[in-house]
Parts: C-alpha cells; structure tokens; sequence
C-alpha cells in the first residue's frame, strides 16, 4: 500500500469514525457528575489557595535538586 492509498484509507476512517466518536464524546459530557467531580478537586483547590505565593514556578528548585543528584566529574 503506498502513501497516497494510507492517506485515502485514513481520511475514510475519519468520516465515518468521527460522528461516533463524537456521540461518545456528547454522551460522556451529558453522563459527567459534575457536582461529584467538583467534589474531587476542592480539596486540591483550597490547598494550592492556601499556600504562600512563590516568586518561581518551582522550575529552579527542581532543577537545584536534580543537579545535587548528578555525577560529580
């Protein structure tokens, strides 16, 4: 099969996957317990709120970390 061939067959698949993937998706949406999900993340949200603010995203001291961790040549 060349490219051209692969090319059809992907574009092929699309058009009659997509409207499927998209009810699954519509379905999904109207099933989620959204009250259940917000329930969830509370927590996690009321943690991040509650800490002090950092003047970086954390990248530095990670990489001060790991860079404690590699070989010394």
């Amino acid at each position: 099969m060349d490219e051209r061939e692969q090319m059809r067959r992907w574009v092929q698949n699309w058009k009659e996957l997509g409207p499927i993937l998209e009810n699954i998706r519509r379905e999904e949406i109207v099933a989620a317990d959204n009250v259940a999900v917000m329930a969830v993340l509370a927590g996690a949200f009321n943690d991040a709120a509650t800490l002090p603010m950092c003047e970086t995203s954390g990248l530095v001291e990670m990489q001060r970390s790991l860079s404690k961790l590699r070989p010394k040549t």
